[in-house]
Order: structure tokens, then sequence, then C-alpha cells
């Protein structure tokens, strides 16, 4: 009712909910038009590019959604940036609410709780950043070289956040953001892996390692 509301166009609740669920399956991925319209496809094989387009709008407007934009920034190498944002529940609990999961049922999908932990993790980061006066985007190019998160203040300061939810995947989560972040023309000012538990500390290469109950002290 709300989303017919905002955008002035009667919606079909049916078609609504196949979105809502496009966008829980792809949360924290930088999924295209298409893509969602494609995968809500599952659900309802009547929507269209154009009220997907249209319904995404209203859902940002009535801040249901939140978008993770992509960094615009110089890097020195050929590779182009992309432009797709993340997609992003504004509180991940929605995600869970919309594929009528349980804890059991996420529990046994690890990949997916890998997703939902970072979208919980960039909601936070948007809190402590805008507090801050910092913007959150995220980092692809076309050599598929990503960050999860960077964060970056008026002056154009900015840090890089990786988030893994295991210890195994430290070593090369930090491999990675030293690598990427040297392609790019302005320093880094912190290279960050955000993780679910445990303590907070500097590796020896300098890379913090953060735990999320930590993030904002």
């Amino acid at each position: 009712m709300d989303l017919s509301k905002v955008s002035k166009v009667s919606r079909d609740s049916g078609k609504i909910r196949a979105l809502l669920k496009s966008l829980a399956r792809n949360i924290s991925t930088p999924a295209n038009i298409q893509t969602l319209t494609d995968d809500a496809k599952q659900d309802s094989d009547t929507l269209s590019r154009i009220t997907v387009n249209e319904c995404l709008d209203a859902l940002e407007r009535l801040m249901i959604i939140e978008n993770q934009p992509a960094w615009n920034t110089h890097i020195r190498s050929s590779a182009e940036l992309r432009k797709t944002p993340k997609r992003h529940f504004a509180d991940v609990s929605l995600a869970v609410s919309v594929l009528g999961l349980d804890k059991e049922s996420i529990l046994n999908d690890p990949k997916y709780l890998g997703f939902l932990f970072e979208s919980l993790a960039v909601h936070n980061l948007r809190v402590y950043s805008q507090a801050n006066d910092a913007s959150v985007y995220h980092y692809r190019d076309s050599n598929n070289d990503e960050i999860d998160a960077v964060v970056q203040n008026r002056a154009g300061e900015w840090a890089a956040f990786e988030v893994k939810l295991g210890s195994g995947a430290f070593d090369e989560a930090a491999e990675n953001l030293i690598r990427i972040t040297k392609n790019i023309s302005k320093k880094c000012s912190s290279l960050n892996i955000i993780t679910g538990t445990g303590n907070t500390y500097t590796r020896p290469d300098g890379v913090n390692v953060v735990s999320l109950s930590s993030l904002g002290v």
C-alpha cells in the first residue's frame, strides 16, 4: 500500500513480493536491473525491467532498501570501474523475513550467511560514517578486483574494509586489500578486516582485524 502511494501507481502485491525476494537473494551484491528482473521471475514471470526500476526507486524513498554506491576514484591501470551499486535492505533482518528463513536454514548456507553478515557490517559502517560526515561505497573493477566497503570523508581521506566471518579467510583478504589499494592513486589511511567475534588487533602486515562489536569504538 505504501509503495503504491509513493509511486502513485497501483502495484500488484505479488510482483512486489517477488522483487523483495529477489533483492533478498541478491543482498550485498551489485545486481543490476536485468539480474533482479530475471531472478524475480522465479516468483512472478510477468515482472518487467520498467516495473523493477520504478519499484526500486519507490522502495529507496520509503527507506526499505539502501544502495551502496560504487566508488569513483583514479586507478593506476587500464581496468575500468564498475558503477552498479550493491543492494541492501535498511535492516538485514528484512531479507531473512522476506525469504522466510530460520536459524537452521541460515547456518546451513554459509555463503548466504556471509552476504547477510556483510550487509550488517555495511549498515553499521554507514551509521558511524554518517555521524562523522563520511560516506560508504564499494569498489569493483573490470578485473573483478573488489573491496567490500570504502569509507571516505569530505576531505577525501578513505579507509578500506573487507568483511569476513571466518579467520581462515583473513590472509587472503589482507593480501587483496594491500594489492588492490596499491593500484589506487590516493593513499589509503587504513586497511581493515571486519569479523564477527574475537579480539581487535593489527596484523604484522599493518591490516587491522576489527570485530563487529568494537567497530564504533
